[in-house]
């Protein structure tokens, strides 16, 4: 069990498996892991992941698919250009997580990592990196390349993230090759800044003031990383194929262990997914991760799966879905009004969607954090109403009284009259009039509203949508463009309405402002360019929380502010990955909760792979 020392005056909480020491006459804990709320479940000699099979075959090819186009492979490019699929596949961090563990993050470039013990005197991290890491072409990883790694993104990664970062850790410094510290500014909390100092990625200085390359620049020229793949070829718009690094230095340490067995990836491309699931049922590629309701209903009866070839499987998924939904442009005049996107958001029907186009496959999403402690229900009590009670100034009194606000309820029918009714009431309460059919601004102009997005297989919802709209009186159309434009078009708030989606975590801190905050705002995790002054202010108390309670009150009150402003019309969920292979993939038998590990932890069953490659199963 984890013990409380005594130093001085102070009681410091030792993690069980770390040690206590002194630094520079400070206090200070040494241990192979970071948790914020509790003790790391892995012990410092842990063998293997505990979801893996260490004993796992190598080799062999994954093919999977990517919808739409590449012009370059530099993920971090700022400037212009669309990525390749996997393209950061070469890169890894510092400190990684584990598939079934929120929270805690364990020592990988590093061998032990040593911080104040003082939780308020955690004003930096030293990580003791290990000594046998090297870059893909032999070069080998220091704290330099840590310390280079950190300013480039700094100086050239994107501005809101640098703009938070520079301010969260100012100083990183190599005390010698293989030790390397961060110093934290202040008005951050630990939690954040040493989970943050942990991501950074380790990239090659001498590759980078060799080529004279630009992280924020497109480019096909992928430096060196340390990760267990790098680049092989790519056919632009068509294909993309990584290869297993050779003698990588990562393959026999335990946290690898039964990880990375393939000896080849290989990313095909589609212009729609209705060309690549025609080429998987062909085996021109072998893995689906399936995201179409209509194929998965109707579709899967082609003969790989009646001749045995193709496993169709729903496997579990205890990640907290991602926030989806018709998100509204915050940034234009039209949705300034609350009532109008309450108007807006009625015509939406889940239930004839689901039911109808759907086949009844989904559950209706209700709030951000859906499922988790997070999620805000019934009236606000307790600690969540106490924080409430601290920017009541800044929020409609019903939140503070008001049950939490959910999503509305559909009938049978594509147009629910009722929500019609409901609908026109509110747009007349802002000042909207109908004449002669349209509905028209209270500044007398026809109200227009474009749905914008770039998947084909994404018509058969917003159409239907778009049509109850247009029930209403409004002007609604639907552009459908291609991704890249789609892309551009998103980044520069040119667009009325469209779907998306936002990233939420079973553990929350200081990235709640880049996707919900102001310092969101013009920045592409934010897509809605949604800012409340109230979550602005609460977002503190959850990057300081000092246990996982005062964490989930935090955010609860922040999910039930978002709900009520309605920024975003909330959709679907599915709980569970729909997958479909050809009947040489392998996984354990029971799967981490918090990833499918497709990539990552399964592996190929050569004799099968032989037998059914001389049937002819796939190319």
């Amino acid at each position: 069990m984890a013990t409380e020392e005594a130093a001085g005056e102070a009681e410091f909480r030792v993690p069980e498996g770390a040690t206590l020491s002194e630094r520079d006459g400070v206090q200070t804990i040494i241990t192979h892991g970071y948790s914020n709320f509790g003790d790391l479940a892995l012990p410092a000699d842990f063998e293997h992941l505990p979801y893996v099979n260490p004993d796992a075959p190598k080799g062999g090819e994954i093919s999977i698919w990517a919808q739409g186009t590449f012009d370059n492979l530099n993920p971090y490019a700022t400037k212009e250009g669309r990525p390749g699929a996997l393209s950061t596949i070469g890169f890894e961090s510092i400190l990684q997580g584990t598939a079934d563990e929120v929270g805690a993050s364990y020592c990988y470039l590093c061998t032990t990592m040593e911080y104040p013990a003082d939780f308020d005197e955690r004003d930096w991290v030293i990580f003791n990196l290990r000594d046998d890491v090297t870059f893909s072409d032999g070069e080998p990883m220091t704290a330099e390349d840590i310390v280079f790694s950190h300013n480039i993104s700094i100086e050239q990664g994107t501005v809101s993230f640098a703009s938070v970062v520079s301010q969260m850790i100012p100083e990183v410094e190599a005390l010698d090759d293989y030790t390397v510290r961060f110093r934290f500014g202040e008005d951050f909390s630990p939690n954040n800044t040493i989970s943050q100092a942990g991501t950074v990625l380790a990239r090659p200085q001498h590759w980078y003031e060799e080529t004279g390359a630009r992280l924020d620049e497109s480019s096909f020229e992928i430096p060196p990383g340390t990760g267990a793949y790098e680049l092989d070829s790519y056919d632009i718009n068509q294909q993309i194929i990584y290869t297993k690094v050779d003698d990588w230095w990562g393959e026999d340490i335990p946290f690898n262990r039964g990880r990375d067995n393939y000896d080849t990836i290989r990313v095909e491309y589609f212009a729609d997914t209705t060309a690549a699931f025609e080429a998987f049922k062909a085996g021109e590629f072998t893995f689906r991760q399936e995201n179409s309701s209509l194929n998965w209903a109707t579709s899967y009866d082609f003969p790989a799966l009646e001749n045995d070839w193709v496993v169709r499987e729903e496997l579990p998924d205890g990640s907290l879905p991602n926030a989806t939904g018709f998100i509204f442009n915050m940034e234009s005049g039209k949705f300034e009004d609350r009532r109008v996107r309450q108007a807006l958001a009625l015509m939406y029907n889940f239930t004839w969607t689901n039911d109808t186009l759907q086949y009844g496959l989904f559950q209706q999403r209700e709030s951000f954090w859906e499922g988790s402690d997070f999620e805000a229900e019934g009236v606000p009590e307790g600690r969540e109403l106490e924080l409430l009670e601290t920017v009541a100034d800044m929020i409609d009194p019903s939140i503070l009284t008001d049950e939490v606000t959910m999503p509305h309820t559909s009938g049978e029918s594509q147009l629910d009259r009722r929500n019609l009714g409901q609908a026109l009431t509110l747009l007349e309460e802002a000042g909207y009039v109908v004449e002669n059919g349209v509905m028209m601004t209270p500044e007398g102009e026809p109200f227009t509203v474009e749905f914008l997005f770039y998947s084909p297989a994404f018509d058969r919802i917003l159409i239907p949508y778009v049509d109850n709209l247009r029930a209403l009186g409004i002007d609604a159309s639907y552009e459908r463009i291609d991704d890249s434009n789609y892309t551009e078009r998103l980044e520069t708030y040119d667009y009325d309405m469209t779907f998306a989606s936002y990233n939420v975590g079973l553990e929350e801190g200081e990235s709640l402002g880049q996707r919900f905050g102001s310092d969101g705002q013009g920045d592409v995790f934010n897509p809605a360019n949604y800012a409340n002054p109230a979550v602005d202010a609460l977002i503190p108390y959850v990057a300081n929380a000092s246990s996982r309670e005062e964490m989930a009150a935090g955010v609860r009150a922040i999910d039930r502010i978002m709900r009520y402003d309605m920024w975003m019309v909330p959709v679907w969920y599915l709980g569970k990955h729909w997958v479909a292979y050809y009947d040489f993939y392998r996984h354990p038998e029971e799967l981490p909760p918090y990833a499918l590990g497709q990539l990552d932890f399964w592996w190929i069953d050569e004799a099968a792979y032989d037998n059914l490659r001389a049937e002819g199963a796939f190319r």
